[in-house]
This record gives structure tokens, sequence and C-alpha cells, in this order.
């Protein structure tokens, strides 16, 4: 499969957004068959199922999904589990993903994932590289973090 270039994430056309409780969620498309979904503010129990039914929203229309958590400031248990339904809903759904984790998220996650399970990224770059490429949805060997 060729790997297109994609547009800057701020030039790529926003296609929706939703505050919901302490969170604002951000959709843009960076091709026909990838968004990156930015997540701002707290994700705990009162919001993360809407994360999740935000996230797969438009997922019979993508092959690529990239949750930028970077803005997270709070990151609770209820949004591990949602990471974790997201994951294998996904793999479903043969959509391949990944997360840009803030310091908070990725507290947890040294706590919740210490196998290194979730698909987790340093960069927007990184993660399209490795989301366009041929790597398989569902990483059965964690790698280390």
């Amino acid at each position: 499969m060729p790997v297109s270039r994609t547009p800057p994430i701020d030039s790529a056309p926003l296609v929706e957004s939703h505050d919901c409780h302490t969170a604002h969620f951000a959709t843009r498309r960076l091709q026909a068959d990838t968004a990156i979904i930015t997540v701002q503010g707290q994700i705990d129990a009162a919001n993360a199922q809407d994360l999740i039914d935000y996230a797969l929203r438009h997922a019979t229309e993508l092959d690529c999904l990239l949750i930028d958590l970077s803005g997270v400031d709070f990151f609770g248990t209820a949004g591990f589990s949602a990471l974790h339904t997201l994951n294998v809903r996904t793999a479903g759904e043969e959509i391949g993903w990944a997360m840009l984790p803030s310091p908070a998220v990725s507290r947890l996650l040294r706590i919740c994932d210490p196998d290194a399970a979730l698909p987790v990224s340093d960069s927007v770059e990184a993660a399209l590289s490795a989301l366009q490429g041929d790597r398989p949805l569902l990483q059965l060997v964690p790698e280390p973090r």
C-alpha cells in the first residue's frame, strides 16, 4: 500500500467538535480514511463512554484513527477502560489506531498497561507513519515502553 502525504493537522478540515462534561472532542480528517481526534480537558467516569462513542462515530469510513490525548490534564481509570474498549472495537472494525498521551495519560498507562499493549506514539508523524504502513492491527506481544 503506497504511503501518501497527509496535510498538516492545523490545515486539515474540522469535521465536528463536541463538549462533554469536562472534556472537549474535535475531529479533523487528514485524508478520506484517516482522522485525528483531539481530546482536551478531563476524562473520567462522567465522559469516558462519550469518548468511545465519539471516536467510533465515523468508524465505517476510517482505516486509520489517531487519538490525540496530549491536551488531557486528568485521566481516570474509566479513561483507561475506554482506551481498552477502543482497542478491542477498532480491531473488530479493522481500523488501525494510535494515541498521543499527555503526562496524565502516560502516568496511568504505566500502572494499568505495564506491558504496553495499547498503541502509543510520541508524535503525530510517528503515529501516522506506523498507521499507514503494514503494521498489524492488534499487537499480541507487547513491547516495553
